[in-house]
């Protein structure tokens, strides 16, 4: 009920625009995406990298994707999870949990792959501008943005280091599993419907 709530102000705050399409990075083991309640609201379309109930446009790479003015270009960055995607609009890049702010997201679940997520940061989004701006997922610092080329210098587990590095780093960062995996998992394959809810 609360995140109902929350998602009916936000929406009152933008006022004067419709909501037509909500996009996800991937699909989420430590929460339940707040995708279905939006669409029960708005009945904004649901955009996944993955083919499942719920989802009305499945995202691919390169894929165009026009919003009014904006036009929005889906990178396909594997493998924090198999179905990872970053949203590139101009010179700002929307990363998920592929690349965080000295960071990246983690690879020991969900059919995650450190050499995957290696190629996939190196190749498609250090492939960037050095300028582009990245607004990562989330933080855990507070810090909300960065730069391609910061994170190609200072970024702990992938600037500056091989491939055989990094998945070391990876595979020896003895991160627990995610508390609400079972539930987050299984309600994100219906785009965030639980299965107590209509």
């Amino acid at each position: 009920m609360l995140s109902k709530l929350r998602s009916s102000l936000y929406l009152r705050e933008w006022s004067g625009y419709t909501l037509k399409l909500i996009l996800d990075t991937h699909l989420h083991a430590d929460h339940v995406t707040g995708a279905y309640l939006l669409q029960q609201e708005t009945k904004a379309d649901y955009g996944l990298a993955v083919p499942s109930a719920g989802v009305d446009l499945c995202l691919s790479d390169q894929q165009i994707i026009i919003i009014g003015t904006i036009t929005l270009t889906v990178l396909s960055t594997p493998s924090h999870t198999p179905d990872s995607v970053c949203f590139l609009v101009g010179n700002y890049v929307f990363t998920g949990d592929t690349l965080l702010i000295g960071k990246c997201g983690r690879t020991n679940f969900q059919n995650g792959s450190a050499a995957q997520l290696y190629d996939s940061i190196t190749q498609k989004l250090f492939a960037l501008p050095d300028s582009t701006i990245v607004y990562p997922g989330h933080d855990y610092q507070q810090r909300k943005v960065s730069t391609i080329g910061k994170e190609k210098n200072t970024n702990e587990r992938i600037a500056h280091r091989s491939k055989a590095e990094f998945i070391s780093i990876m595979d020896n960062l003895h991160l627990p599993r995610p508390a609400m995996m079972d539930i987050a998992v299984s309600a994100n394959m219906k785009c965030g419907r639980r299965s107590n809810r209509n």
